[in-house]
């Protein structure tokens, strides 16, 4: 019983009056506390006017800069493609000639007498500095061995190893009518690699000396595949149209004009 109360009862107050007191002192007590109560608690942060707006508008930008970046993403995939696309189009270009190379190289030399050229290469010396003297039997079949060794090389992507075997080749056997190939295929080999300006300089030996073979059409667009690898874009373009000239209707133009297409509208090295 608090003091109000005992005051009150000592004053001859009845029971209900000294219940409304105690209820009102009560009532007091409790008033008096909850606001220290509410005052020791931390006030809950007002909201920032424009937070929420702000942070849908950040997460919107991110989401925006991934798309784009997906985008570019995609495009350099893309681009990836078509230059493996053209890459193997070009390096790969060997293959679809190796399933139809001769396995007795000698016979396509002499089966069909075709240009005056020809018969020459494959019946007289074809190497400037060979003088005279045709192989004898047993350096036909030597050459021949060496030929197929450097070949089979080719035919397995050891292309290292066929620009070797084809090099040496022509160094060992210079009146050989399998030279023309080889000058050819040693061109391949080298281009396969990306040593392009190797590559280029045994087409080109191949279109000087033997201009009359059957591998020399074929070795003018290799030339400018040549030029294209070494950014001479300007030379393509004259090579590729004298391809383009020189063989009309042919799938050599075609060739010749696929490639003309997809060289840069810029000349790169004039």
């Amino acid at each position: 019983m608090t003091i109000v109360a005992r005051h009150v009862i000592a004053r001859g107050r009845s029971p209900r009056a000294i219940r409304q007191i105690m209820a009102a002192t009560a009532a007091m007590i409790v008033l008096g506390i909850l606001p220290q109560v509410a005052q020791a608690q931390p006030a809950a942060p007002a909201p920032v006017p424009g937070n929420g707006v702000a942070l849908v508008n950040r997460i919107q930008n991110l989401e925006s800069q991934m798309q784009q970046m997906q985008g570019q993403i995609e495009v350099l995939q893309h681009e990836l493609a078509q230059l493996r696309q053209a890459n193997k189009e070009q390096y790969v270009d060997l293959d679809s000639r190796i399933t139809k190379l001769e396995h007795a190289p000698v016979a396509p030399a002499t089966a069909a007498p075709a240009a005056a050229g020809s018969a020459a290469v494959a019946s007289a010396p074809t190497h400037p500095a060979a003088g005279n003297k045709p192989l004898s039997a047993a350096d036909k079949a030597a050459a021949q061995a060496a030929y197929d060794a450097a070949f089979k090389s080719l035919r397995a992507g050891n292309y290292v190893d066929s620009a070797r075997g084809f090099r040496a080749f022509i160094d060992k056997y210079p009146t050989s009518n399998l030279l023309p190939n080889a000058y050819y295929w040693l061109g391949g080999s080298y281009y396969v690699t990306q040593n392009y300006k190797v590559a280029l300089a045994a087409f080109q030996t191949l279109l000087q000396k033997y201009p009359t073979s059957p591998k020399a059409d074929d070795a003018q667009l290799r030339v400018a595949d040549c030029e294209i690898g070494l950014k001479d874009y300007a030379a393509a373009r004259i090579t590729l149209r004298a391809v383009i000239k020189g063989h009309p209707g042919t799938p050599l133009e075609k060739r010749a004009r696929d490639r003309l297409q997809d060289l840069p509208a810029v000349a790169g090295k004039q």
